[in-house]
């Protein structure tokens, strides 16, 4: 067994969720637009930071770039449709 007593849990965190999300897109259980939706709602999170949740405008940011990064990933690696764009 691996001593990980240096890395930071929210990194081990952000490892699980990443993982959890390209397992559940490889077992067709999340779309590609379930994926695009997500990104959509950590993006929205970053415009309206007043929203009532507590979060560092830094940290929204970071997410915002991994989100983008595991869509990217997910939709290069696993194909599907894009999520349908409402006028």
């Amino acid at each position: 067994m691996m001593n990980n007593d240096n890395v930071a849990p929210g990194d081990k965190a952000m490892i699980l969720l990443q993982s959890l999300i390209c397992y559940l897109r490889e077992k067709n259980v999340l779309s590609r637009a379930d994926i695009e939706e997500l990104r959509n709602r950590v993006e929205a999170r970053m415009a309206t930071p007043d929203s009532g949740l507590s979060c560092a405008t830094a940290l929204v940011a970071a997410a915002v770039n991994e989100m983008r990064e595991l869509d990217d990933y997910c939709g290069k690696k696993y194909g599907g449709k894009h999520r349908r764009q409402v006028n």
